[in-house]
């Protein structure tokens, strides 16, 4: 297990080039692909979820293969001319899987924070500066990693608490499985 940790931590600190960012905010967009997913995986260490840490590899392997593969497969050209390979978007699909990982395992208390963070990362590709990606490239790397997390993932010890809001109501849903 100590050399999936390791070959996971390698490939998102490679997949990001912060150095070469230009702006402040496509350099806190490159964190931010890092750090989203990185807190749902060490959330799984604090919290001794090995289910949970199961689930993560196959949620994010599925996302970056599905990603990469469709990288090299579509080669989109970006809207800045500076390579063909930005549909869809890497940085987000990483964000929103680890996101979504941590919404759907350990709830919205705690995933409403990761997906304002990771809209920011797909905001960072699109802002004028940037400019790496499309609308449809950011809304699409977001899908992908949404849908492989919510594929692989389950509530963590089957408790769920899910915010709603209706005309007149606003409240809490509580939901346990044994």
């Amino acid at each position: 297990m100590k050399y999936y940790s390791l070959i996971l931590i390698t490939t998102m600190l490679a997949a990001t080039p912060i150095a070469h960012a230009k702006s402040t905010i496509e350099k806190y967009g490159d964190i931010g692909q890092i750090l989203i997913p990185l807190t749902a995986y060490g959330a799984t260490y604090y919290l001794d979820d090995v289910e949970g840490r199961q689930q993560f590899y196959k949620s994010f392997l599925t996302t970056f293969l599905i990603t990469h593969g469709l990288k090299l497969t579509v080669k989109k050209k970006r809207p800045n001319n500076n390579g063909s390979q930005s549909f869809p978007s890497g940085h987000t699909s990483a964000a929103f899987q680890g996101a979504a990982f941590i919404q759907k395992r350990y709830g919205w208390k705690y995933g409403l924070p990761a997906y304002v963070a990771a809209s920011f990362v797909g905001y960072s590709r699109v802002e004028d500066e940037s400019r790496k990606h499309d609308l449809v490239d950011v809304l699409a790397g977001g899908s992908i990693g949404i849908l492989s997390s919510y594929y692989f993932t389950t509530e963590y010890k089957n408790i769920t608490l899910t915010p709603y809001a209706q005309t007149d109501t606003i409240g809490v849903n509580f939901s346990m499985r044994w």
